[in-house]
């Protein structure tokens, strides 16, 4: 039995997928995964051995049923944080970390492992998070990686705060963790990232409307869209966006992007071929979204495109709807980037395991 695990906001499991499988780092056991979304928690359970609850964390813990564990993992919902969410001053949201602190001091872990948004990093609450750590006698560490710096094909940038108990172990860890891909601009050793190229151009076209299968590949289904939609997609070029839609079909672009004449590139965007995919998000089925459109095919890319760009293996078994699964995907920790995360949890906690 290896070391053991609660993973809080588990989600659809891709952090303790990471962690427990022997695919990925597989030194963990999980002994709870805590989530408030019944469809995740149906995923978790098809993928990850172990209890998963459906529950609310502040519910879980007046519950009072919290077992022992070596570490706690989990990423409290990031909404609060994001640029996205413009009136995210007050959203209760951001004070999810203190019960996910509470559960590391219940728990008896010597080791935390939180992953938010980039712009946790520069939050206020960052600050109260370290400080609330520094009273349990956690000693703390945080930085922003890119998740296509280890091996997922996708850059998107998350806060990583790890804490460990003081006097817990000797020396510093390893943080961040080792990278395993670079960019191509970067002279090393290491692979480059990897590709949407890589990732998804193997696929045939997508097959019917619905899901057809649990597993990623059952995924790979399209949508319904109007002859007008099929027309915009047609209208941008590889590598293009709204501004060519507007250029090459102004007639059939939507009147606010018209009257918008800067602000993002990526709306309506074309993924590259050759680079690794934007950040997905949950309504990565929506063009209007992002840079979601296929490199080449004139659609969106599918769930199952979306959950391999996320780094899910084919196998990997999803539970709920299209709309929920797609807020699973959307909200994940890639599986390679948690296995990352697994490794260098584990190298801290062997000399423990060592001297036991």
């Amino acid at each position: 039995m290896g070391w053991t695990l609660i993973d809080l906001f588990c989600g659809a499991g891709g952090m303790s997928y990471g962690f427990v499988d022997k695919a990925f780092c597989g030194a963990f056991e999980c002994v709870a995964a805590v989530d408030s979304d019944a469809a995740s928690i149906e995923t978790h359970k098809a993928n990850v051995n172990g209890p998963a609850i459906h529950m609310g964390i502040e519910e879980w813990l007046e519950a009072g049923d919290i077992p022992p564990a070596d570490v706690v993992i989990g990423g409290p919902p990031c909404q609060g944080f994001s640029l996205l969410n413009r009136d995210r001053v007050g959203d209760e949201r951001r004070a999810l970390w203190e019960p996910f602190l509470e559960v590391v001091r219940l728990s008896g872990a010597s080791i935390f492992v939180m992953e938010n948004v980039a712009e946790l990093y520069r939050s206020p609450e960052l600050l109260d998070i370290k400080a609330k750590a520094k009273e349990m006698g956690f000693e703390t560490v945080e930085e922003v990686l890119n998740t296509a710096n280890y091996g997922v094909p996708q850059t998107r940038r998350r806060t990583i705060v790890l804490g460990w108990k003081e006097g817990a172990f000797e020396g510093k860890p390893v943080f961040p963790p080792l990278e395993t891909h670079r960019a191509p601009d970067k002279s090393s050793n290491l692979p480059v990232w990897r590709t949407v190229k890589d990732t998804i151009s193997h696929l045939p076209p997508p097959k019917g409307a619905e899901i057809f299968g649990q597993d990623v590949m059952g995924l790979h289904f399209g949508r319904r869209p109007t002859d007008k939609s099929r027309a915009r997609y047609r209208a941008v070029p590889p590598g293009g966006n709204r501004f060519d839609l507007q250029k090459n079909a102004p007639e059939i672009t939507p009147n606010c992007w018209i009257k918008k004449t800067s602000g993002g590139t990526d709306l309506f965007g074309r993924l590259w071929w050759d680079r690794p995919s934007v950040t997905i998000r949950t309504e990565f089925f929506k063009p209007e979204k992002g840079r979601y459109l296929h490199p080449e095919e004139h659609r969106p890319i599918t769930h199952c495109e979306a959950a391999l760009l996320m780094g899910f293996p084919k196998t990997f078994k999803f539970k709920g709807t299209k709309i929920e699964v797609a807020r699973q995907i959307g909200n994940a920790v890639p599986p390679p980037f948690a296995r990352e995360l697994g490794e260098m949890v584990a190298s801290m906690l062997q000399p423990l395991k060592a001297t036991a």
